[in-house]
């Protein structure tokens, strides 16, 4: 016998180390390794660098291999987080100003853990009884804000790519009863919907997987606060009905990615009502300010919307993935996703719906608890101080551009999102947007912040965002200052009298843009870009400014109500 298990001893040791169960002991060592470095990261965030400096940023030359056999968990663990936070992007930085990717709340990631744990499946109500009711209360808490006299239905998604999907879906459903069961080519004509030049290109994409083909996306040119033209739209909408095609919705947007434009949802929605068209609001990032009594007037008109996007992942700092379809009219959202299932229990009459029915998700994670636990925990009135706050930092910002020898606003700044541009007057597209393209790589070089690029109504801009809830009136004058450096750093000062740009010298070659201590306010550096007659920056006339900007009001104040 003791022959057999000697002989036995080398499969009992291979079939524990496959055993995915971990002891008691074990989970609690690596849950409390986890939520050291979890806590660490969380401390750092309000001076952790974006991402290493440029030279130091590590992209792997090639993948590893199948691991064939296990190692240990702690030191696999340990090795996977210093990696990712020692080498990694960090969007929850407070120098992340670029695009609109936040610093998650601490409850959201406590959620987001409870929810790997418990794993409940949100496909059907049977098995998520709780859950199912939670994410219900979820979708009614923010559908409510939107202001619809009837109850609001709706169903979480990955995000605005997938709740525009949908929309757009029961948008066809509703126009064209029978698209469902026969398909696009049962309406007899192409149909077609309007969005603004500067709207989400998540709606090509729609169109596209939708059968309808991109080009059923009317793209109407926006105005000169880069909102959707209603004169131009009601002339398309005009134009394709005489045509023989079939307008079935327009969507405008609440906030665009680019600028934070807000189309006029309410002359959208007259002219909707005119044609008979279905209103969809994309309000995945400004619909937030629906949570602040001061700011909700900015989306007015949003309570005509038949369906809506909101990103609680964009503005209400929750990690991916949480987006929400919301509407007002839930017999079509039913109509459009929901199918028989011979192996799956329906719900009772009278009860939530099964999500399946609701969503173009089957098999649902529940991406509801982090904003419901957030909620629960700090409440819309922290949510309120938070976008308030970000709108006076933005609203601040905006004023030192506009005082700035160096740059002026390319765009109305609406949201907590700003588009600067160069002063510089005659120079051409193509060289304004390599120049703004050196800016950002200096700015972004040494890693401690982060901005980004874009493209507004055809033109080149720096796009700067306030999103972190830690963000301050401090990163804000780190990152001005940084602006103000990288002009100097690329030879913008003076010229070599032959209408180029300084070089630098080889001992600047490498030179990182100055912290902000190093800038005093009344020696920062400032200029206006000169061209010659070939459009080529010449020099910056070198002026001093009192101040880099006004202050940004009262701060975020830690405490219990803090994201």
């Amino acid at each position: 016998m003791k022959d057999l298990i000697d002989r036995c001893q080398p499969l009992l040791s291979l079939s524990a180390k496959m055993n995915f169960d971990f002891d008691s002991q074990t989970r609690r060592k690596l849950g409390y390794q986890l939520i050291e470095v979890v806590d660490r990261f969380f401390a750092s965030l309000a001076d952790r660098p974006v991402q290493p400096a440029a030279e130091d940023r590590i992209y792997p030359p090639r993948l590893s291999r199948l691991p064939e056999s296990g190692e240990d968990p702690a030191q696999v663990l340990d090795q996977v987080c210093g990696e990712l936070v020692d080498n990694g992007f960090h969007v929850p930085s407070a120098h992340y100003l670029g695009m609109m990717n936040p610093t998650p709340t601490y409850m959201a990631f406590l959620a987001e853990s409870l929810v790997a744990a418990l794993n409940p499946q949100l496909a059907s109500l049977d098995r998520s009884q709780t859950a199912s009711r939670i994410e219900a209360e979820t979708v009614r808490w923010v559908g409510e804000l939107v202001g619809w006299q009837n109850a609001p239905s709706g169903t979480f998604t990955t995000g605005g790519n997938e709740a525009n999907l949908s929309a757009l879906a029961m948008a066809l459903s509703a126009h064209f009863p029978d698209v469902i069961e026969n398909g696009v080519a049962s309406i007899g004509a192409q149909p077609v919907f309007y969005a603004s030049m500067e709207a989400h290109h998540s709606l090509d994409k729609s169109a596209g997987m939708l059968g309808l083909g991109r080009k059923a996306l009317r793209r109407i040119p926006v105005n000169d606060r880069l909102q959707l033209n209603v004169q131009q739209l009601e002339a398309a909408i005009r134009e394709d009905l005489e045509s023989g095609k079939r307008p079935f919705c327009i969507v405008a947007t609440a906030g665009t990615t680019s600028s934070g434009a807000i189309d006029d949802i309410l002359r959208i929605h007259e002219i909707c009502r005119r044609y008979n068209l279905w209103l969809h609001v994309d309000g995945a990032y400004g619909a937030a300010v629906l949570f602040s009594n001061r700011h909700r007037d900015l989306v007015r008109g949003i309570e005509q919307a038949d369906s809506v996007t909101f990103d609680p992942h964009k503005w209400l700092a929750m990690p991916f993935a949480a987006g929400l379809l919301l509407t007002r009219h839930p017999e079509v959202l039913e109509r459009t996703f929901s199918v028989t299932c011979p192996y799956l229990q329906k719900a009772p009459a009278g009860t939530l719906p099964d999500n399946r029915n609701i969503s173009a998700q089957w098999s649902r994670r529940m991406n509801s608890l982090k904003l419901w636990l957030t909620l629960r925990v700090h409440g819309r009135r922290a949510y309120e101080r938070l976008i308030d706050r970000q709108m006076r930092l933005a609203q601040s910002f905006a004023r030192w551009v506009a005082n700035s020898e160096y740059f002026e606003l390319a765009a109305p700044q609406v949201l907590p999102i700003l588009n600067l541009r160069v002063r510089a007057k005659g120079i051409s597209p193509q060289k304004l947007d390599a120049l703004h393209a050196s800016i950002i790589e200096e700015v972004n070089r040494e890693g401690q912040r982060w901005i980004s690029a874009a493209t507004v109504n055809g033109q080149s801009v720096i796009r700067t965002m306030v999103i972190s809830y830690l963000t301050e009136e401090r990163h804000i004058k780190d990152l001005q200052a940084s602006l103000v450096a990288a002009c100097s750093s690329l030879g913008l000062e003076s010229s070599c009298g032959d209408g180029r740009p300084r070089p630098p010298k080889p001992s600047e070659a490498r030179q990182r843009p100055l912290p902000a201590t190093a800038l005093s306010p009344d020696h920062a550096p400032q200029g206006r870009l000169v061209m010659d007659n070939q459009h080529r920056p010449l020099q910056f006339r070198r002026i001093a400014s009192a101040e880099l900007g006004e202050q940004a009001g009262d701060g975020f104040a830690a405490g219990a109500d803090q994201l």
